[in-house]
């Protein structure tokens, strides 16, 4: 069936907008996509999990929202992990200010909001699903555990949806696991929704190649034919009512080494 998004169904029901500010039609546009590239900035610096390394550590941001007064931007960053982002004294969040200003030349301030429980927000949960995977981790046990502790967390339903090649399998497929109710179609029931893909190197990597320049099996390739066999294929005759059974019967071949052989070893018998 048709999906609809659960949580964009709810905004102004029980959900806020995610960029809340006015402007006229001809720089709405232009707007809306710095609020995009503020928000790409945002997750490909903290929220990276791909790249993680000792300089950028993962801050598990949830969402991120705009605010706009006149020419001056306020951004709320919802964060787990909210010391990651200011930084000892304040020293990082004063660097992403400067950062900010360069990328959209206007006033920003920042605010960090932290998430109490992950198990809770269904961008935290997907993000910590897709890492696992990501290590090779068995799907199933994933699934299994991720689905408990959002219960054990105080939630009343959960559905988790797993895609694509699970297992390293070759055939891609799905799995789903559910517990409790998630009313779907009741707006005033209070469902958040994650995303998040899993980029995962192949399992397996053959060697060789084969004689098209593809990846295969890591087999020699067979002998080239000898020269008195290429004479032997032609010399072959051509007949325009040959049938496959000529073809076939030895007898009547063009005499060659392998026929040689026979006779001779006929006329010593």
């Amino acid at each position: 069936g048709q999906k609809i998004h659960p949580v964009g169904i709810r905004v102004g029901i029980i959900r806020d907008w995610s960029s809340r500010w006015f402007a006229r039609k001809k720089n709405f546009g232009d707007l809306l996509v710095e609020d995009a590239k503020i928000r790409k900035f945002i997750q490909s610096r903290y929220n990276d999990f791909s790249k993680r390394n000792a300089v950028t550590r993962y801050a598990a941001i949830s969402k991120v929202e705009i605010e706009r007064y006149g020419n001056e931007l306020k951004v709320f960053i919802y964060t787990a992990r909210p010391g990651l982002i200011i930084g000892r004294k304040g020293s990082k969040i004063e660097t992403l200010k400067a950062e900010l200003y360069r990328l959209t030349d206007k006033k920003v301030s920042v605010d960090t909001v932290e998430v109490a429980k992950i198990e809770l927000n269904g961008q935290l949960v997907a993000e910590n699903i897709a890492e696992q995977l990501s290590k090779r981790m068995s799907f199933r046990r994933v699934l299994k555990k991720a689905a408990e502790q959002t219960m054990m967390a105080g939630a009343k339903g959960v559905k988790i949806l797993l895609a694509g090649r699970l297992g390293g399998a070759e055939m891609a497929r799905r799995e789903k696991k559910l517990l409790g109710s998630v009313p779907l179609q009741t707006l005033t029931a209070d469902v958040d929704y994650g995303l998040s893909l899993g980029e995962c190197s192949p399992a397996k990597r053959w060697e060789g190649r084969n004689r098209a320049g593809s990846a295969g099996l890591n087999r020699p390739l067979p002998p080239a034919p000898s020269a008195q066999a290429r004479a032997r294929i032609d010399k072959w005759p051509e007949k325009n009512n040959e049938t496959s059974a000529d073809r076939r019967d030895p007898r009547k071949r063009p005499h060659g080494p392998a026929d040689g052989l026979e006779s001779a070893r006929l006329a010593a018998t």
